[in-house]
């Protein structure tokens, strides 16, 4: 009898898409596609695709967009495409029900090397945190998120400029192919999962997800530990603070890009110092420059232009 090698993938964001392509191009059997209903974005609030819908039309997939993981209805429909595995990049926690359903079981693509930097932001927090490498993780999904039998792992470093834009595309990319082969190692039976051990006494760090508090940067600390926070929240959502003026004005700003300097400082942390068209903070070692920022309300731009078009900025403190 011939084998099931049928494929549902679940998935939602750009970091998704990598794997859907590579898998279609491997000749993998993606019976459909699994993904969240359209939404309101933008301005004018038009409902809006996710990105791998849009690309599941362009491979004129079947496309499944539940509300409810637990709907009877999306349960009845993924019971008749009789699958025998599914396939998940980046997509919400799955109810048992679901990732039970497969043969071969549900398998995860995960952007760190598990068991580090389980939750919802891996790829924010190892550069936050200071990483020199990452990576990403192929594994079998269990009850408790991010926790399953490890599968396949494939390692990136990390560069003391990176930004966790940057290490993203690298990880979607890496992890495609990643993917590819877990699931040739499934279907073929080579590949056996393997229990995550955890040292009790050592426990690796985790990746929580990233909120008003946490996004929030200060200066009373290392310049190092300021510029990996920044490029850690960076393009997007990025880290904010805000900055107040000798006059007592106020300004929100998300700080983009930073450089570190070895600039001694005499000001308290948080001090903003101008030399010419360049911007620096003062932090409790030394100083660091911001090369890109954001004013609420303002576009994207580069300190040069921010001087430009902001007075009062000398002396200025960020908290």
């Amino acid at each position: 009898m011939e084998q099931n090698r049928r494929i549902v993938f679940m998935g939602t964001p750009d970091f998704a898409v990598a794997t859907l392509n590579a898998l279609v191009a491997d000749g993998s059997e993606v019976c459909a596609v699994v993904t969240a209903p359209d939404r309101p974005a933008g301005r004018g609030r038009q409902l809006r695709a996710s990105a791998v819908k849009e690309r599941a039309i362009e491979l004129g997939l079947p496309i499944l967009q539940p509300e409810k993981l637990k709907d009877p209805a999306f349960i009845a429909a993924l019971e008749a495409l009789d699958a025998a595995l599914y396939v998940v990049v980046a997509f919400r926690m799955l109810p048992e029900v679901v990732w039970t359903k497969p043969a071969l079981g549900t398998v995860n693509l995960h952007g760190s090397l598990l068991p580090a930097y389980r939750g919802a932001a891996p790829i924010n927090w190892a550069v936050i945190n200071g990483e020199t490498r990452t990576g990403v993780t192929t594994f079998l999904i269990q009850h408790e998120i991010d926790t399953g039998d490890l599968l396949l792992q494939a390692e990136l470093p990390i560069g003391a400029d990176d930004t966790a834009g940057n290490v993203h595309d690298r990880l979607m990319t890496i992890g495609a192919g990643l993917m590819v082969r877990t699931v040739h190692g499934l279907f073929d039976g080579s590949l056996r999962g393997t229990p995550q051990v955890i040292d009790p006494n050592a426990p690796p760090p985790i990746a929580p997800k990233l909120n008003n508090a946490n996004m929030h940067v200060t200066f009373d600390r290392p310049a190092a530990r300021v510029h990996d926070h920044v490029r850690g929240l960076s393009p997007y959502p990025g880290a904010w603070c805000v900055s107040m003026d000798a006059n007592g004005g106020t300004t929100h700003l998300k700080l983009l890009r930073t450089a570190l300097t070895e600039r001694s400082v005499s000001q308290a942390p948080g001090t903003l110092v101008v030399e010419g068209e360049r911007l620096f903070a003062t932090c409790n070692d030394c100083m660091i420059e911001i090369l890109e920022l954001q004013a609420e309300g303002r576009k994207r731009m580069l300190a040069a232009e921010f001087l430009r078009g902001t007075r009062h900025v000398e002396g200025s403190t960020l908290s």
